[in-house]
């Protein structure tokens, strides 16, 4: 086996229910059978041929048959086919999160780029918003598990997951889909491609996606969380000569929906003032899963993505020479009522994003008879991010935050009370349309040289080193204006006097004012030492001044530098079994927190205070995280055999400074964990016990903890298992293919993902750590579809997804400002539709 083996080509033949493990990055190959229920997966490159099971990575392939029995209508529905992948869409269109194995982050947060890769026809998609538009004609996705560096230019310290399109072919064909289902909704996809003239092909795809929305805003009287989007993609395949190949691709797509509800997991005593402002029910308190919420204004996420790219394959006889340059651009605008209350708390709280991307991948490859075969590559990635962030109060948040003060002082002090003590102007406190206008700017650019060498030992024993240099340069600045008056105020100890002889001094001071300040001149810690009674009162500065970068003290820059490496030996037990054993490192460079969250590290603080650059109420936290780096140690088994196949990995695998990415609700606390440590065992097989019938089974058991987390946003987690992480997953299934007399085909299919119990979330801020281990996620869900295939192309189906209504939380966080509340993004519910099909 050559390492061109591995990275250029693949044709994966197989359909078997849940996936297999294979790598393949680039393909020159015939689309899969999508009524092929065997097991044999053949590799291909341009002069050989191997079956899967010669290929020693571990990586789940989902075929263009498995996503269509199973409806997997994006990337979202893949984690019910591939066990050790989790996603989740958090709270916009524009994010979606993948981990692998546990590992995982960089959704919603700008400046984080996620641990897990993702890559479309070999082009790095940078950030969530260009990782899921409905792709039409998708031959296969493939996830690869664990640290990759020295297959792919772009470093990626959790995994990938590579999605294929079929290339343009020469023989006219194409395809017609509708599907409709419950919300009302209604797909449609199409495809065609042939021969412009016998040396260049052509394909053309488009989908459009829109559904009624499964929750119901009782307060604005309207169904929420639709989906609305649409998309095209064009491709070019020139062949001048038998040695060279140009493949150009370019798309655009858009989406335009109201996403995305949280439901009230626990009602905290705010509750019952938003109850009173919105002058009835402001929540849904405790029921996530009634899909029935209460917001003031609609969320709205307009999402535009688009770009090109051109890889061109040269044939130099024995090596061959690729190279694939790819511009793209996301333009996301989204507004979201955050507080999620019928109540005018946040009266805007929205993110105007665009990014701009380059990459360049140019890398040989040689495909010698003899012992030795090498790639060398080199990649370059040039991105641009732009953010306009705005946070608002609405028309209640004034009244909203006198409640606040009154009960938290026993109704001695109110807003107006202490706008006069503090000599601020009568209605300046939380006053509606202020709060922060913020512009984030973010300059990244990286190259890596990488590479592998292959040397056949014997004709069983294969070792494989590789190596990955990688250099990143980050450059961000901010621009971000408070005219929250409250927050801005200092409210510590020094402050507490004069604000006391102004109200004294003043006169007209009530009695119970009078009585709060006789009886707190100051209070008394358990030390001995005094403390202000108004310090009870900093919890209310929700938006204070911000310390922008860069400053005299933190230049707002970042570089990082890193070799990663692997070794692999593979040997061959017989013709039908191999072993192979790998070490492989990864790395990702430093992460920007682009939030108003961003705060000085506590190593700064010190230089910032003394050189006068403090604001009010400054504080500790992070500007941006420091690199990842993981490692890997894996052993596993590949079996394929005429009517079964089974692969299974025994791994431990860990990050050192893994970036943790906490949503608070309106921010993120990003933070670098000591180290993250998960041992696992992953199983995947198929057999096919009689003609037509194939049964599948994927399991993934993971043990995962923190080694070490002193600094998180809950505090010490060192010795902790993580959240998210379930330590069981299980996907089975089964398809049966019937053939009547004349070619009609009926094809059957079921499979059943499951996750065992596991804690949501690390913590929850306010709250003791039972509360948020006794929040559990739990997943049973199952989905099914059947089809009839007529021999002059035409398919009709039905088809349901989570047929058994299975309710769970994908994350909760601590509602936005509101003490003592949580608020949590609840599953989607069940789906079911009819499609019909036309090959041609």
């Amino acid at each position: 086996m050559t390492l061109r083996n591995i990275l250029l080509g693949a044709t994966m033949l197989c359909a078997a229910t849940t996936p297999a493990i294979a790598f393949a990055q680039d393909t020159a190959e015939a689309p899969a059978s999508d009524t092929d229920y065997g097991n044999d997966i053949i590799v291909t490159a341009t002069k050989r041929s191997q079956t899967l099971q010669d290929t020693p990575i571990a990586v789940s392939v989902t075929s263009a048959a498995d996503i269509q029995n199973a409806q997997i209508r994006d990337l979202i529905d893949l984690q019910s086919a591939v066990p050790s992948l989790r996603v989740s869409q958090l709270q916009s269109s524009a994010n979606t999160n993948f981990i692998i194995r546990g590992f995982g982050n960089g959704a919603n947060n700008p400046g984080i780029e996620p641990s897990v890769g993702v890559f479309i026809d070999g082009v790095y998609r940078s950030r969530s918003a260009a990782q899921i538009g409905d792709l039409p004609n998708v031959e296969r996705i493939e996830v690869l598990r664990g640290p990759q560096s020295t297959l792919f230019g772009k470093n990626a310290s959790a995994g990938v997951i590579s999605i294929v399109t079929q290339k343009p072919q020469y023989e006219f064909g194409g395809s017609v889909e509708a599907s409709y289902g419950n919300y009302d909704a209604f797909v449609i996809k199409g495809d065609i491609t042939g021969p412009i003239s016998d040396k260049i092909a052509f394909s053309l795809g488009g989908n459009y996606n829109r559904r009624d929305g499964y929750a119901r805003d009782v307060n604005l009287d309207t169904d929420v969380n639709d989906r609305n989007r649409w998309g095209v993609r064009g491709q070019l395949l020139f062949e001048p000569t038998e040695a060279l190949t140009i493949r150009l691709i370019g798309d655009y797509d858009k989406i335009d929906e109201n996403c995305c509800i949280a439901g009230n997991v626990i009602a905290g005593p705010t509750v019952a003032i938003t109850n009173a402002l919105a002058g009835g029910p402001s929540v849904d308190a405790n029921n996530p899963f009634s899909y029935r919420v209460y917001n003031n204004f609609l969320s709205s996420n307009l999402i535009k993505n688009y770009g090109g790219s051109g890889q061109i394959d040269y044939d130099l006889g024995n090596m061959s020479l690729t190279s694939i340059t790819a511009y793209r651009e996301v333009r996301s605008n989204t507004n979201q009522d955050s507080d999620f209350t019928s109540a005018d708390l946040i009266g805007q709280k929205s993110d105007d994003t665009a990014i701009n991307t380059f990459t360049q991948e140019l890398r040989l490859a040689s495909d010698f008879d003899g012992p030795i075969n090498f790639l060398i590559g080199g990649y370059y990635f040039n991105e641009k991010i732009k953010q306009h962030s705005q946070i608002y109060f609405g028309d209640d948040f004034r009244d909203y935050g006198n409640a606040l003060i009154q009960a938290a002082s026993g109704g001695a002090l109110s807003v107006p009370v202490l706008e006069a003590a503090l000599g601020a102007p009568s209605g300046s406190f939380f006053r509606a349309g202020d709060g922060m206008d913020e512009y984030y700017r973010m300059k990244n650019t990286a190259w890596s040289i990488f590479g592998t060498v292959d040397f056949d030992v014997t004709d069983r024993l294969t070792l494989t080193l590789g190596g990955n240099y990688t250099k990143d340069k980050k450059r961000f600045t901010t621009d971000v204006t408070s005219t929250d008056v409250f927050s801005g105020i200092n409210l510590d100890a020094a402050a507490y006097t004069p604000f006391r002889q102004a109200l004294l001094i003043g006169g007209g001071v009530d009695p119970a004012t009078a009585a709060f300040l006789a009886a707190n001149p100051t209070l008394t810690l358990p030390d001995g030492s005094s403390a202000n009674p108004l310090s009870g009162l900093k919890a209310f500065q929700f938006l204070p001044p911000f310390l922008n970068v860069p400053n005299s003290v933190e230049p707002g820059k970042t570089n990082d530098g890193d070799f990663s490496y692997s070794a692999r030996l593979a040997y061959k037990l017989t013709d039908t079994v191999n072993v192979y054993a790998t070490y492989a490192t990864g790395f990702k460079a430093s992460s920007v927190n682009l939030s108003r969250d961003s705060r000085p590290l506590a190593s700064d603080l010190p230089a910032i205070i003394a050189g006068g650059l403090g604001t009010a109420n400054l504080v500790s936290g992070t500007r941006f995280a420091a690199p990842e780096e993981s490692t890997v140690y894996e052993a596993g088994l590949k079996a394929q055999w005429s009517v079964a196949a089974l692969n299974l990995a025994v791994f431990k695998q860990s990050i050192k400074g893994f970036q943790s990415n906490v949503f608070t609700g309106t921010g993120f606390a990003l933070a670098n964990a000591g180290k993250q440590s998960t041992w696992g065992l992953e199983f995947d097989g198929s057999v096919r016990p009689v003609q037509g019938l194939n049964l599948s089974l994927a399991v993934t058991w993971l043990d995962p903890k923190y080694d070490s987390f002193v600094a998180s946003a809950f505090g010490d987690l060192s010795g902790k298992k993580p959240a998210g992480i379930p330590d069981l997953s299980v996907s089975m299934g089964g398809t049966y293919t019937y053939e009547f007399a004349g070619g009609t085909k009926a094809i059957a299919h079921v499979d059943y993902q499951y996750e065992s119990p596991t804690q949501i979330v690390d913590g929850l801020s306010g709250f003791p750590a039972s509360v948020a281990q006794n929040l559990k996620r739990e997943v049973n869900q199952l989905n099914a579809s059947f089809t009839v295939a007529l021999t002059n192309g035409f398919e009709l189906g039905v088809w349901g997804r989570n047929l058994t209504n299975a309710q769970y939380l994908t994350t909760i966080f601590n509602a936005v400002a509101q003490a003592g509340s949580v608020s949590g993004y609840p599953s989607q519910p069940r789906t079911y539709g009819v499609t019909g099909r036309f090959k041609f």
